[in-house]
């Protein structure tokens, strides 16, 4: 449940956007991306989302179905214009973002009283992100989501800050505090930890986001030091990122989480699941596109095996 829009690329390395000729157009948003990464691995998944009445909703409607997400719960806003996202590409960890969601994202549009919670609470696995929180009706509708789920199955809540998207930063805590006391999983990064916690040590950051109430397995992203897990029963696993020649970054976090689901939906131990989402998401830095990117699990095989997350690959 989610962030859904076009992603549009350059086609041009190492240049910035006022000099870029051409592009290509993907579909984007963090909740579209997890929910087509644990496709590929052979889930079946939904998206909670909204377009604008357009011929990119269109498009995106169209795309997650051609990667087997079932889009029944994605509706339209005729109001609002579907959002598009630019990106520059400065290899290997410069890739800045230029959101164009005025005078509103349509996915922020999402409404209590319109959620299918029945489905909801059948889910075994229900992903809901930080960027919901960030403005209303999306916020009320994102913590009764969760609230839905009473802590059943695996109910993440992948903390995905943008600071853009809030109107007042400093005030997102207490929504993060509240949303994190009936999710099961939670995984964010460094600074993601620090602004839903105050902690910004992975250890210490991962033992906050335990105590805020339901959670039972803490998962710290720390970049290029690896990745971090703690679980409620003491379990610990900590692993090193994949090698890989970065091509576009922003995607891997999204293939990151869609094989997290799946390797907790298999009931993988925890230093196995962390090892196939490290792979993943470096295969997929290792590529232009997020969503058309992400992995099988052939591919997250065959890169664990060769030690590198730069693969042979026709296309993007």
């Amino acid at each position: 449940m989610g962030r859904l829009g076009v992603d549009l690329y350059p086609l041009q390395t190492g240049v910035g956007l006022d000099r870029v000729e051409t592009f290509r157009k993907f579909l984007g948003g963090s909740a579209a991306n997890v929910a087509v990464a644990a496709a590929r691995l052979g889930r079946r998944t939904a998206l909670v989302s909204r377009t604008g009445a357009d011929p990119f909703g269109t498009y995106l409607r169209r795309e997650l179905k051609g990667f087997d997400v079932d889009d029944r719960w994605v509706t339209e806003v005729p109001e609002h214009p579907t959002p598009v996202t630019f990106c520059a590409l400065f290899p290997p960890d410069d890739f800045p973002l230029y959101f164009y969601r005025r005078p509103r994202a349509p996915d922020l549009e999402i409404r209590p009283h319109e959620l299918d919670l029945d489905a909801i609470r059948a889910a075994r696995v229900f992903w809901a992100t930080g960027t919901g929180l960030c403005a209303e009706p999306s916020r009320t509708a994102t913590l009764e989501a969760l609230r839905a789920r009473s802590g059943r199955g695996a109910t993440v809540l992948d903390l995905d800050w943008r600071p853009m998207f809030w109107t007042d930063p400093a005030a997102a805590r207490p929504y993060y505090t509240e949303a994190l006391r009936h999710a099961t999983v939670a995984v964010g990064n460094l600074d993601e930890c620090e602004v839903a916690t105050g902690e910004r040590e992975p250890e210490a950051a991962a033992r906050a986001l335990l105590a805020t109430g339901a959670v039972r397995l803490a998962v710290v992203k720390q970049g290029p030091a690896g990745v971090l897990a703690l679980a409620a029963d003491g379990t610990r696993a900590e692993v090193p990122p994949l090698p890989v020649e970065v091509v576009n970054g922003l995607g891997a976090g999204d293939a990151f989480g869609g094989a997290l689901v799946h390797g907790l939906l298999a009931g993988r131990d925890l230093g196995t699941v962390l090892r196939h989402a490290n792979a993943a998401g470096a295969i997929v830095a290792g590529r232009l596109a997020c969503s058309s990117a992400m992995p099988t699990e052939d591919e997250i095989a065959e890169a664990l095996a060769a030690g590198t997350g730069t693969l042979p690959r026709k296309g993007l």
